[in-house]
């Protein structure tokens, strides 16, 4: 609840409008039954033509007013909700936007997915009720109760009665909804993992040939969830009947008093016919208020579910005073080791560099030796457990996060690329970016040739996830997208392995030009993409077992050797 208070104060006027407009609608609901009784027990019966018309103008202005009242309350019950709901989505996905990795994957990204569009919706439905409701129902209730005990002491006696009943009920249903709720988001989570796991792994699935596999898996869960969702509809669902059931027990109970008031001259065929309407409306604003309450479980769990993500902190976190830099001259490791933090072993010990402006530092050895971790920790997407990494003489912990992320051009191990034309892909990083600067990044990343092959050139739109690209093309966009940006700083996670030699050849020639003037750093599996490093870095099992030049390390690292033989011919291994 305290998630809902927080938003709708947001809308304060609206809210204002909204209650307003209630007393208007109740002001009709209430108000022409009460004239409606004096029409018949005065006007009627004592054949006052004149009452009559006077009491049918009231009821045209009063209906004049709830007309606008109802269309007031609709209008601002929809604006708050859907408003707040934009406002939580919003909130949601600029907070995961903040996240380091660790949050994302202590999340997981289907659940983040359902809470940004499912959980936000049933808040929306929620509050949308609610307004309609949370004022209506006491003000219908109380003004209700009221005329009834004007109409009729006796018979509101019996409408009081049925008030516990009703109050337990809500509760019951309350206490047990809630579990079934939670169990329910739960499930929805599973199906957007599998659902995402099977449309991104289609071709593996096909290739497996595991469709069948892949259907009962989904239908499972699927199964799971319609159990769940089936449990909690049948609890909301059997409430209305049972309430209706009460509803008319009530009125049985009422015309029986009634016949014999009236039999005794106590009380009035209008007045009875009023107070049948203030009963509905009695009845009807509990059973809104059950509404409520049967709904509030479920917009709960979503809250709570919410909160969990906007009340988290990232742990990359800001330095008070963050500090920049015009230009970044070297990067130093001391004694940096890394440990994943559901991870039992550290996957970087004691790691220990310095690299420079103008250098290539290239990182070689098997998989799963801490390579891409290594880089990772450049532009913090993780800190480094114990030891630091420094920026020029600054630990990188105290540099501003934004200028950081901005000096650094990430090619990451996975060319991800969005929907959208070529050129607005490899302006990504550089919104601003000019038709020459788009084609010098395009032909240094040896990509231009293909693109001018597309019928569309560089407005030739990608599919989602560049699925009409093949894996080179794509990671040679990835490539341009981080050149067009000249960056102090290239970070290539094995961003190669997709090319063929020739173009691997053509594209480091290129690039040896264009980072003169900046510290490139290069994680790869072939020995020929590294080989004219200063640097090389041999990694195994998260030491470094080896560091120095390509022939070097020939000499002096026995796993770098056995790497370059069983790659590299005879005359290439000669370091003579």
């Amino acid at each position: 609840m305290h998630l809902m208070i927080t938003y709708l104060k947001r809308y304060k006027l609206l809210f204002f409008i909204n209650v307003i407009s209630v007393f208007g609608f109740a002001l009709v609901e209430l108000g022409i039954p009460t004239i409606v009784a004096q029409m018949i027990d005065q006007g009627v019966a004592k054949q006052d033509t004149a009452f009559l018309y006077q009491m049918g103008a009231w009821i045209v202005c009063i209906s004049v007013i709830g007309v606008a009242g109802t269309i007031l309350l609709g209008y601002c019950c929809a604006k708050i909700s859907t408003s707040i709901t934009r406002d939580i989505r919003n909130d949601i996905f600029k907070k995961v936007q903040s996240f380091s990795h660790q949050e994302i994957n202590t999340f997981g990204v289907s659940s983040l997915i359902t809470r940004t569009n499912n959980d936000a919706f049933q808040i929306q439905m929620f509050i949308n009720v609610l307004l309609r409701t949370a004022l209506l129902t006491p003000v219908m209730a109380i003004l209700s109760m009221i005329m009834t005990i004007r109409a009729s002491l006796p018979l509101s006696l019996v409408i009081g009665s049925t008030i516990p009943f009703i109050i337990i009920g809500v509760y019951l249903v309350a206490k047990f909804s809630e579990p079934i709720s939670e169990k329910q988001q739960e499930s929805m989570d599973a199906l957007n993992r599998i659902s995402r796991e099977n449309l991104t792994g289609v071709r593996v699935i096909r290739a497996f040939h595991n469709d069948a596999y892949e259907a009962k898996r989904f239908d499972k869960t699927n199964q799971s969830f319609m159990q769940y969702s089936k449990k909690l509809f049948k609890l909301m669902m059997i409430t209305q009947p049972l309430f209706f059931f009460l509803m008319n027990l009530a009125a049985m109970a009422i015309y029986w008093i009634a016949a014999g008031l009236i039999n005794d001259g106590s009380l009035q065929v209008g007045a009875l016919i009023a107070f049948n309407e203030y009963l509905f409306h009695a009845m009807f604003s509990m059973m809104l208020f059950c509404t409520v309450f049967m709904m509030y479980p479920r917009a709960q769990v979503s809250a709570k579910r919410i909160e969990a993500v906007l009340n988290s902190e990232s742990s990359i976190q800001q330095a008070s005073q963050a500090v920049t830099s015009d230009v970044i001259s070297k990067i130093s490791f001391e004694h940096v080791t890394f440990a994943y933090p559901d991870g039992e072993e550290p996957v970087l010990k004691d790691i220990n560099f310095q690299v420079k402006k103008g250098e290539t530092i290239a990182f070689i050895g098997s998989t799963g030796s801490g390579k891409s971790t290594l880089i990772n920790l450049i532009p913090r997407f993780y800190d480094a457990s114990a030891g630091d990494i420094y920026i020029n003489d600054t630990n990188i912990k105290d540099i501003d996060i934004a200028w950081l992320r901005d000096q650094i051009g990430f090619i990451s191990q996975k060319a991800n690329l969005f929907t959208g034309t070529i050129k607005e892909n490899i302006c990504f990083g550089k919104q601003d970016a000019d038709e020459e600067e788009i084609i010098h990044a395009a032909k240094t990343a040896q990509a231009y040739a293909f693109i001018m092959e597309k019928e569309q050139g560089f407005e030739e739109m990608l599919s989602e996830g560049a699925s009409n690209l093949s894996g080179g093309q794509k990671q040679r966009l990835s490539i341009a997208r981080a050149l067009v940006k000249r960056p102090q700083v290239y970070v290539f996670d094995d961003s190669f392995s997709a090319l063929d030699f020739k173009t691997d050849a053509m594209l480091r020639k290129a690039l040896k030009q264009e980072t003169t003037q900046a510290i490139t750093m290069v994680v790869a599996q072939r020995i020929s993409s590294i080989m004219d490093a200063d640097q090389i870095i041999v990694l195994h099992e998260g030491n470094i077992v080896g560091k120095g030049t390509h022939k070097e390390l020939l000499k002096n690292c026995t796993i770098y050797y056995e790497i370059a033989t069983s790659q590299l011919s005879e005359e290439e291994l000669s370091y003579e």
